[in-house]
């Protein structure tokens, strides 16, 4: 490192010399990158966090090639009299269907589900029914039968009232199912709520579903449209309310954008302002001792902004240069990487405070701005290039992971942190040359040599800055000569290895939150506007199906039969439901046609029989009109909206087949075993069919965490200790250094299990930031420590400690701003985050002091060393100091 930082020498000086230069250059970088960074929006899909090629998100994107978007604009008209509902409707429809932005080549919306023929159902509705729900009807016609039949025979005695009982009852609940399947086939003519004033016309839209400048255009031209057609004119008292599916995710991500934003100003003000105080702090405690001057308090309150521009500036820089690479790369933030900002910025104000301290300091002793400045540079420069490079590592691993969450994170996160190196190793010091020059800073000067270096929170020490490394004008080290022992260290020893076990012992009790709903945040903007939409009930039967799209009709067939098998088979655990295609509604073929008409002719049989003929409830009635269909129906009669739920954008009908779950997918453990099941279908032919839904998306999402996680997370691992080992050439060192990352993290989960906090999908992401980001503590503690020598870990806990504790509470708090956001994923995020950086740090100011103490304490006791507490060391005699 220092070879290399020796190539670097001349370049520090050019900033030093040319800070203005250096100023332009980096503005004009910045103000290009802020121009592509504004480009960015943040994608809530989970389709784009699986790699393309994953066949459910072929399937799902086929299927919107195919059929149109999933999801739809729902428009709810209220008002006393549902005649003025109608007659409004009917002149809103064809003026919604023609809408068309200026920028798209189609029309919004491709179909609209309105009002039904439900008199040409009514009277073929058995016409539509599959053969299962046939074989349903007439084993229920045949109860019927049986049952008359007995009440009419005198000589049948009810011996058994048990039995008749339990058989009137199945007969019943077979009733009822048939009900059900004949609402679902026929409904009602108009989608109204029970009281009739309420009429919801459904619209599908023609473009993606995703792409929220088609669905933000949609519902701004649809609100001028409403406004012009005036709905007051056909009742005064009427209503219309725009919701839908569409308009949720729009809110969704607005929203989310907006919570993104609100908190990236929090988090950084209240970052600058945690920075701004500490050396505010420092300094004044320099000046004034334990007594405190109101004047000189104001005074350097009144050059606060300075050094929050000093800091602030360069890391704001050096954002927009990793956002404008992200908006090259990517195009998009997903959830996962849109509070990068903060983060980043919470992680980077560390390299900052480490060099301003430093700088502060040699200018203290005397040193020009320029001198200072390479000073600086090359040794503590060196330390936080150290700790970056490690935390860099680790998250550049994770672009190895196919799971995009992972990827995009390791890659924006790892760019993102040596940018912010960057911006504080050469702007922020071209920075500090021009406040000097121009009098804005003024650090120099004999009156401020005494205090400067406790303004930089640094000891009256020289030859060692804060994170360990070397000087070139002094070696005396840190407050050397005595011997301080760290406090109840066998006390801290014996509680930590408590929690350790703890942790330990609860390990397999951390669990894993599969149910989505819990992740996904309630928006009152759209919640207000569904509960209107909400009182017409949709189809209760078969919600959320899964679609295979095949290249023609006539491979329907075997992949309906190889989906019947595996509902036949799976007995155990089975998420099937049923499947459903226009062949099972609607016979294409001649000899299936008649197959229809001669079921229809047997079911007719059967309501004829001499038993029911007396019967004249309104069920058997309608059963009567529904079977009275005797002659083939041609694909131009059926209906438009009974159509259209086969017919793809282009025209074709019955390319696709539909499996609706048995089971509910807002758990992810059913929507893998959904997937399990119907994820790829194999024919007896051996032909194999994918199946596309955003849920079997899900799903695979889940799958591919849960494979990926273990593996991402013992590679940062690997990547941390190899690098640690490249930086200490020790392996002693390496592992003291490791260890309060290794404690702190099983702290962490000790935590999560005593607050029954969950691992899910989104704060996964939050081990492998951990490893990279927690292991800076024990590194600048036992930097330090291997350059104080034995007996000097007090001194370096209250000297480096103070640095480091600062440096992990603006991360925290960069993390923590998470915390501020609605959305539970997000919030997920920084609580878990800020739980695994207190621990960490907590176990390095703690738990790695006393490890030492004792350490030292059996080393000696080995040798025969008897000492007191007073007894005098030589600096730099750590053991094994390689």
């Amino acid at each position: 490192m220092e070879r290399f930082f020796s190539l670097l020498r001349p370049a520090i000086r050019l900033v030093g010399h040319r800070s203005t230069m250096v100023l332009t250059a980096a503005a004009v970088l910045s103000a290009v990158s802020f121009f592509f960074a504004l480009h960015l929006t943040i994608d809530t899909n989970l389709a784009n966090l699986l790699p393309p090629d994953y066949e459910s998100v072929k399937a799902l994107e086929k299927l919107r090639e195919t059929v149109g978007g999933e999801s739809e604009l729902a428009i709810a008209i209220e008002s006393p009299s549902f005649e003025a509902n109608v007659a409004f409707a009917e002149i809103m429809i064809p003026e919604v269907l023609a809408m068309k932005g200026a920028d798209y080549d189609e029309p919004y919306f491709q179909r609209v589900e309105f009002r039904k023929d439900v008199s040409f159902l009514r009277e073929n509705a058995l016409y539509f029914a599959t053969e299962e729900e046939l074989d349903m009807l007439q084993d229920y016609l045949d109860a019927k039968i049986e049952q008359a039949s007995l009440d009419t025979n005198p000589f049948f005695f009810d011996i058994e009232e048990d039995d008749e009982s339990d058989f009137e009852s199945e007969t019943d609940s077979l009733g009822r199912e048939l009900d059900l399947i004949y609402r679902d086939i026929v409904s009602s003519e108009y989608p109204i709520s029970e009281d009739s004033l309420t009429l919801v016309v459904r619209f599908y839209p023609s473009g993606s579903q995703t792409d929220f400048k088609f669905i933000e255009a949609a519902y701004r031209d649809l609100d001028l449209l409403l406004l012009s057609l005036d709905p007051t004119a056909y009742h005064d008292a009427m209503r219309v309310t725009s919701a839908g599916r569409l308009l949720r995710q729009l809110i969704e991500a607005t929203t989310i954008r907006d919570d993104v934003i609100g908190s990236f100003g929090t988090g950084i003000l209240a970052v600058l302002l945690m920075v701004v105080f500490y050396f505010l702090y420092k300094s004044v405690r320099a000046r004034t001792g334990k007594g405190v001057r109101l004047t000189l308090v104001l005074s350097m309150l009144l050059r606060a902004p300075v050094l929050a521009a000093l800091i602030g500036i360069p890391l704001l820089m050096s954002l927009s240069w990793t956002f404008a690479l992200a908006s090259i790369v990517f195009g998009t933030l997903n959830l996962m990487t849109s509070a990068l900002g903060l983060v980043l910025f919470g992680l980077g104000i560390d390299y900052g405070i480490h060099f301003y301290a430093r700088y502060t300091e040699e200018r203290g002793a005397g040193r020009g701005v320029t001198e200072a400045i390479e000073i600086t540079f090359m040794s503590t420069g060196q330390a936080v290039t150290v700790g970056a490079l490690t935390t860099s590592a680790a998250m550049f691993v994770l672009i190895l992971a196919d799971f995009r969450g992972f990827s995009q994170f390791g890659l924006i996160a790892g760019t993102g942190i040596m940018n912010a190196l960057v911006a504080m190793l050469f702007v922020m010091p071209a920075m500090i040359v021009l406040f000097e020059r121009t009098g804005i800073l003024r650090l120099g000067g004999p009156e401020s040599r005494h205090h400067l270096r406790d303004t930089a929170g640094i000891d009256d020490t020289a030859g060692i800055d804060d994170t360990g490394a070397d000087d070139d004008h002094n070696t005396a080290p840190l407050g050397a000569g005595y011997r301080r022992h760290i406090p109840a260290h066998k006390t801290i020893l014996l509680g930590s290895t408590v929690a350790v076990i703890a942790a330990i012992v609860l390990l397999p009790r951390v669990s894993f939150e599969y149910q989505f709903g819990k992740l996904e945040p309630r928006y009152e903007a759209y919640y207000s506007r569904a509960v209107v939409i909400n009182r017409v009930e949709g189809r209760s039967r078969g919600r959320n199906p899964a679609y295979i799209v095949v290249d023609s009709r006539e491979e329907v067939d075997d992949l309906v039969a190889a989906v019947k098998y595996i509902i036949a088979s799976d007995t155990t655990s089975p998420t099937i439901l049923k499947v459903e295609s226009l062949q099972d509604r609607f016979p294409l073929t001649s000899e299936k046609q008649q197959n229809r008409l001669d079921r229809l002719r047997e079911i007719r049989a059967q309501l004829a029989d001499r038993f029911m003929e007396a019967d004249s409830s309104a069920d058997i009635r309608r059963l009567r009109l529904a079977a009275s269909t005797t002659e083939t129906i041609q694909i131009d009669q059926v209906p438009e909206f009974l159509r259209r739920q086969f017919t793809s954008k282009s025209g074709e009908i019955g390319n696709f087949v539909m499996i609706y779950p048995s089971v509910g997918l807002s758990d992810g453990r059913n929507s893998i075993a959904f997937s399990n099941d119907v994820g790829t279908i194999t024919t007896e032919e051996g032909k194999v069919y994918h199946a596309g839904s955003t849920s079997l998306v899900a799903a695979d999402m889940l799958k591919l965490m849960q494979k990926e996680s273990p593996w991402m997370i013992g590679a940062t691992f690997l990547i941390v200790c190899a690098l640690m080992y490249l930086n200490f050439r020790s392996l002693r060192w390496s592992a003291l250094a490791l260890l309060p990352l290794i404690v702190g993290i099983l702290w962490m989960l000790f935590v999560v299990e005593l607050l029954d906090l969950r691992i899910n999908f989104y704060n996964l992401i939050v081990f492998p930031a951990i490893l990279g980001i927690g292991n800076d503590a024990g590194v600048h503690l036992v930097h330090r420590y291997r350059e104080e020598g034995s007996g000097s870990m007090m001194r370096v806990v209250l000297s480096t400690g103070e640095h480091v504790i600062m440096g992990s509470l603006t991360t925290m708090v960069g993390f923590g701003g998470l915390l501020l956001s609605f959305h539970p994923g997000l919030h997920s995020i920084g609580e878990l985050a800020v739980i695994g950086i207190g621990t960490t740090l907590l176990a390095a100011i703690i738990f790695l002091p006393a490890m030492i103490e004792r350490m030292e304490q059996r080393e000696q006791a080995a040798k025969g060393w008897k000492g007191s507490a007073t007894t005098n060391v030589t600096p730099g005699t750590a053991t094994d100091k390689a």
